[in-house]
């Protein structure tokens, strides 16, 4: 039997039989590799959505400080809180039906085909927005058939296991918008300053327009080829019923009014700072793809009031043509929050921070360690030692060392540790840290965290095993809260864009001092700015003194690199180191005096408007009132007194007598009562 095509061609049974046969296996084949793509990717499961997001930093007070956006600004929205005209223009001019398809539209598909043909070349986009989506989240530009096989199969695979909703959600979240701005909030917030939900008609269709082409379509490029395509986009809308004629008209013709402070690169606000959160943040979470994807709200320590303080401090006293580097921190003592920091002068130029990152020679600033050791091993302030030329043997005498002190002045007498510390005495320093041990020292640097690497040499009395400057800042804070461990803190809490928290700091009081000593040691630190101390030669703080109106502790140190200043008020503690990057040394006086005048400069400033705080001695402690320069207890007669704190029981008892004509021992106070002025015996009757 045969049969009779049109053509007159004559087909056997047999034949129309294997036609029919190919044409069965060519479906069959087919259906079952799309059943395949369908099981495999039903199999495999919702692909990950998860993208970068900006991250935010706020200070202590809420302000924002700063933003890490891991390649680009991104800021995750739910839909409802995007505009619906954006939502609206976005759907209209890139994929109408996308609430209809399954993820591809073959019938636009086949008319981008026939228009390209027609012309010949490429001149029509059939991408919907969910293979748009999946281009954005996993694939590159590039146009292979590897690439759009790729593309096809997590386009199914989105559209299998997400809704539509959430689909359109993550696509306006992750399309580019110029400018390193991704997603419709982080492209509102730079084109506009405002929040996605809050744009009207007008932005909506002009921001919708963007992502065909970031470049040629931005209005801060190209702001007459973006309004054009603005009014076909809300003509579009019109014809879809999306909106009224009216409505399109009063969008067009709105004036737009563009952030204008995104066009100028700014300097980051605190940038040494911003860059010592991001990395405890790494430290506390210890993940990377949470950082970069989970949209973190971390909440810092930086009190921006105190960071201006410090860079305009810094900014007053440093001469500008000068390339001497200042590292500088403040930390609140009872908890280890910095307050403000600054790493270097200039972080466009040097983002290395000096304040973290670099180790330098503390000089005199690591006496009050050895001498609260000192207080722990039988000191006490009115100890005395002899103050003249001396080289030490260690090392069962096979080496020496021959310290100096500051501009070869010796007292070459017994002086006091009350004296030594508010002079810095260098040979009283080596002398007591090799008469309680050179061990004491190493060990106090574990205790405080400022020295795993002390070597046990004399010359550590006078700090020359390097140190990180913040780790010393921090030690000063242990001094000054009385003996309580804390440790240097950058973020109070961290949480993710879903309002989950993360992290929350949790500091813990653990008593790692002596707190009688502590004190005691803290307060023989405030000899430094008496300049009554002493009646034959002036302490340290000499050329600040006049700066300051309120009770501060402190110690300098020098050394031939570097020059240091730390110090604190019972709420505050404030350091300074400056010096030279290379070995330099420092040379002028005046960049000498540089650390003192910034720290005094600062501390006056940032308590301006802050109760005036006396250092309170615990219980166990007494005060009397003594000569400083022998350590007896001062009478009406001695050219100088001072008042120091003594751990109850090892005050001084006996007089200073060496001043007095009358050599018989004063009893109580040292004066007697007939010595008194009238309002002074009357007082106590009232």
């Amino acid at each position: 039997m045969e049969a009779m095509t049109p053509k007159g061609i004559r087909l056997t049974i047999k034949t129309i039989r294997a036609l029919f046969f190919i044409h069965f296996f060519v479906f069959a084949a087919a259906a079952i590799c799309i059943a395949v793509v369908l099981i495999a990717a039903k199999v495999q499961g919702a692909p990950s959505i998860v993208v970068p997001q900006s991250t935010v930093l706020y200070a202590s007070n809420g302000t924002k400080i700063g933003e890490e956006h891991h390649g680009g600004r991104r800021f995750w929205v739910e839909l409802d809180e995007i505009s619906p005209y954006l939502i609206n223009a976005t759907i209209a001019i890139e994929d109408k039906n996308f609430y209809d398809h399954h993820g591809f539209d073959f019938k636009r598909i086949a008319g981008a085909a026939v228009a390209d043909l027609k012309a010949m070349a490429k001149v029509q986009g059939a991408s919907t927005i969910t293979q748009q989506y999946a281009r954005n989240l996993y694939l590159g530009f590039e146009k292979t058939w590897a690439r759009k096989m790729t593309e096809a199969f997590y386009t199914i695979r989105l559209e299998m296991n997400y809704s539509k909703e959430k689909i359109l959600e993550g696509y306006l979240n992750t399309i580019y918008y110029g400018h390193g701005a991704y997603g419709v909030e982080a492209a509102s917030r730079y084109y506009f300053d405002k929040k996605a939900k809050d744009l009207t008609l007008a932005e909506a269709a002009l921001l919708a327009g963007i992502p065909k082409g970031p470049y040629s379509y931005s209005p801060m490029v190209n702001y007459d080829l973006s309004k054009k395509r603005q009014e076909m986009i809300l003509q579009t809308m019109v014809k879809q019923g999306l909106i009224t004629k009216k409505e399109s008209e009063l969008a067009a013709k709105e004036k737009l009014t563009f952030k204008t402070n995104e066009n100028t690169k700014t300097e980051k606000f605190a940038p040494y700072f911003q860059d010592e959160v991001m990395k405890e943040v790494k430290e506390i979470l210890q993940d990377h793809q949470l950082i970069e994807t989970a949209g973190l709200k971390i909440f810092t320590t930086l009190d921006p009031n105190l960071q201006k303080i410090a860079e305009s401090t810094v900014e007053k006293v440093m001469r500008k043509d000068s390339d001497i580097q200042v590292a500088f921190s403040a930390i609140d003592p009872k908890t280890g929050e910095v307050k403000a920091l600054i790493g270097g002068r200039n972080y466009k130029e040097s983002p290395f921070n000096r304040m973290t990152q670099a180790k330098r020679q503390p000089g005199s600033t690591i006496k009050p360690f050895l001498y609260y050791a000192a207080l722990e091993n039988g000191f006490t302030p009115s100890t005395t030692l002899k103050s003249e030329p001396t080289t030490f043997h260690f090392q069962n005498g096979t080496n020496t060392y021959s310290p100096g002190n500051y501009n070869g002045y010796y007292a070459n007498d017994e002086i006091t540790l009350i004296e030594a510390l508010a002079l810095s005495d260098n040979i009283y320093a080596v002398k007591t840290h090799m008469f309680i041990g050179m061990d004491q020292l190493i060990k106090m640097g574990k205790l405080f965290g400022i020295g795993e690497n002390f070597k046990m040499v004399p010359s550590l009395a006078l700090g020359t095993s390097p140190v990180r400057p913040l780790d010393l800042m921090n030690a000063y804070g242990i001094l000054a809260n009385g003996g309580q461990k804390i440790k240097p803190i950058f973020v109070r809490k961290i949480i993710d864009k879903n309002g989950k928290v993360l992290y929350e700091a949790n500091v813990k009081k653990e008593q790692i001092l002596n707190e009688q000593t502590a004190f005691i040691t803290a307060h023989l630190m405030t000899g430094m700015f008496d300049r009554k101390l002493n009646s034959y030669t002036t302490v340290t703080g000499e050329n600040i003194i006049d700066q300051l109106s309120r009770p501060f502790a402190g110690k300098s140190g020098t050394t031939k690199t570097d020059s240091w200043m730390i110090g604190f008020a019972p709420q505050l503690v404030a350091g300074v180191w400056t010096g030279y990057d290379k070995g330099k040394t420092i040379d002028m006086v005046e960049e000498r005096a540089y650390s003192k005048k910034i720290w005094a400069g600062f501390m006056e400033e940032a308590l301006k408007h802050e109760p005036v705080k006396q250092f309170k001695p615990p219980e166990g402690v007494v005060g009397v009132y003594v000569n400083p320069e022998n350590g007896l207890l001062a009478t009406k007669d001695c050219p100088v007194s001072r008042l120091a704190y003594y751990v109850k029981g090892t005050e001084p008892t006996k007089y200073c007598m060496e001043h007095r004509d009358n050599m018989e021992e004063p009893k109580n106070s040292g004066r007697k009562k007939k010595d008194k002025p009238l309002w002074r015996r009357l007082m106590p009757w009232f």
